[in-house]
């Protein structure tokens, strides 16, 4: 039976990216996907997308090089956020509390084995719409009608040198429940995903084949429909956007996917994963093998080479 405190953690909250290309993936967001800028702070732009509750969604980050920064989660209630501290510091990988983000409180700050940043917190303050007020009540804000139309923010992949390792923490210091993972021959798992409420994954760890540790692999946002990311393609198309494969369907998971990579270098996929929800509290996991994934994606395309060696800080070969 699933554990209640499986439930502690209640959905990713938001995501900081890294980009040597600030303006150019300012506008990437911004004007193609129709988010909105809400705030700034020295070298970063907070941004959110137009169902999103809370005050941010992604914080936009000047850097050296592209990757992921920190990333946040909220957790269900004060008793949780404390269950899930007390969690994380027997790993000993928790490093302290510090003040929240642009709406959110107090936020316990830690890394996973690979070294990725993260925190988790629970207060948070609800966006309240003002010029970009919605017609109908029980949305956060006015839907942009033009670009993508990112929804919410769905999930985020990270690469690890430790697929096992990284995918045992979320599991026992976030409460982490497994939905499906690609077994190796020789033991251990290429990718395993997870999830924290019935969508069918959160967080995602893939292999990374180079082993440097603390990169990116993607971020995916949510619109509505199949038909948003075909048009995503043509949107895309349009302004020079580099689509890296789809759109298609996953065989795991069954999301109907696009990839591209925002100006920054960072992978992005638009996902429509809402189609297929994990409500069985006590889903069993579905293990796929090598030979199987050898088969391609849910209508026969082949996952194309750069789908595993593509990451971000993007490895220097000597």
């Amino acid at each position: 039976m699933t554990a209640s405190t499986s439930f502690d953690v209640a959905h990713i909250g938001n995501v900081e990216l890294l980009t040597a290309e600030f303006d150019k993936s300012l506008w990437f967001f911004h004007d193609l996907l129709a988010m909105r800028i809400v705030g700034t702070d020295g070298d970063s732009t907070y941004l959110r997308t137009w169902d999103e509750y809370q005050q941010f969604t992604i914080k936009l980050t000047a850097s050296s090089d592209a990757g992921v920064g920190l990333t946040t989660f909220r957790a269900s209630s004060q008793e949780a956020l404390e269950r899930r501290v007390a969690a994380i510091d027997r790993f000993g990988l928790g490093e302290g509390w510090v003040d929240g983000e642009q709406g959110t409180g107090p936020t316990y700050r830690f890394r996973d084995p690979d070294g990725h940043a993260m925190g988790i917190y629970y207060e948070t303050e609800r966006y309240v719409a003002t010029d970009d007020k919605p017609a109908l009540k029980n949305q956060a804000s006015a839907f942009p009608g033009r670009g993508v139309n990112a929804r919410r923010l769905d999930h985020i992949n990270y690469l690890a040198k430790d697929v096992v390792a990284n995918g045992e923490f979320i599991a026992e210091a976030l409460g982490g429940r497994e939905s499906e993972r690609i077994a190796i021959d020789g033991g251990g798992y290429a990718a395993w995903w997870f999830h924290f409420n019935n969508k069918s994954y959160d967080v995602v760890y893939s292999d990374d084949w180079t082993k440097h540790g603390d990169r990116l692999h993607h971020i995916a946002f949510a619109p509505d429909t199949r038909e948003d990311i075909l048009k995503a393609a043509d949107i895309f198309l349009e302004n020079g956007i580099y689509i890296e494969s789809g759109p298609h369907k996953h065989a795991i998971n069954q999301t109907f996917f696009l990839y591209v990579w925002e100006p920054g270098g960072n992978r992005i996929e638009f996902a429509n994963a809402g189609a297929r929800l994990l409500l069985d509290p006590d889903q069993p996991v579905v293990e796929w093998s090598a030979e199987e994934r050898k088969k391609g994606q849910a209508w026969g395309m082949k996952t194309i080479e750069s789908f595993h060696t593509h990451g971000t800080p993007v490895v220097k070969e000597n």
